[in-house]
């Protein structure tokens, strides 16, 4: 297991589609090992393949410590309600916005071992499951910001931590 390089905003391969995984090989399996890793360096929520380099349909999350959930080829199959709240991303340091997302959302992916499962989420968790899954997408969250937050807006809310 390794920690790897999260890419910056200003590198090109965020604003790729990403390939579908068709085979879940052990390259496969040790991607998702190395990116649980920098993301528990991090102390970031989620994760996508393309922030760590790699242009494939992979996303992690972590809301609740020590349940993390791995995501192939994920598709949202249903979004409900609505909420704004403040987003960050581990490739776009210091930049904090506004974004408008589903409140619930339903996504559909495969496991590690290949199966598929349906997961339901709400607030925080459909929240990062929407920003990863943009990621895949070559979207990242400030391109549909409501507002982003200005530099004294930033060193407030720092403070206030």
């Amino acid at each position: 297991m390794a920690i790897m390089t999260i890419v910056k905003d200003t590198d090109e391969i965020l604003r790729k589609k990403c390939r579908p995984v068709t085979d879940i090989t052990p390259r496969i399996i040790q991607l998702l090992d190395d990116m649980a890793d920098t993301l528990h360096d991090s102390g970031g929520v989620g994760l996508a393949a393309p922030q760590v380099g790699v242009l494939r349909r992979i996303c992690i999350i972590e809301v609740e410590p020590g349940e993390l959930i791995e995501f192939i080829n994920p598709v949202i199959t249903e979004k409900k309600g609505s909420q704004q709240e403040i987003e960050g991303c581990l490739s776009a340091p210091g930049k904090w916005g506004y974004t408008k997302r589903p409140a619930k959302v339903t996504v559909k992916a495969l496991d590690r071992n290949g199966e598929e499962f349906s997961l339901e989420a709400e607030e925080l968790l459909a929240r990062a499951v929407c920003h990863e899954t943009d990621h895949l997408e070559g979207v990242l969250f400030y391109d549909n910001a409501v507002r982003m937050l200005s530099r004294e807006e930033i060193a407030e809310m720092e403070a206030d931590d």
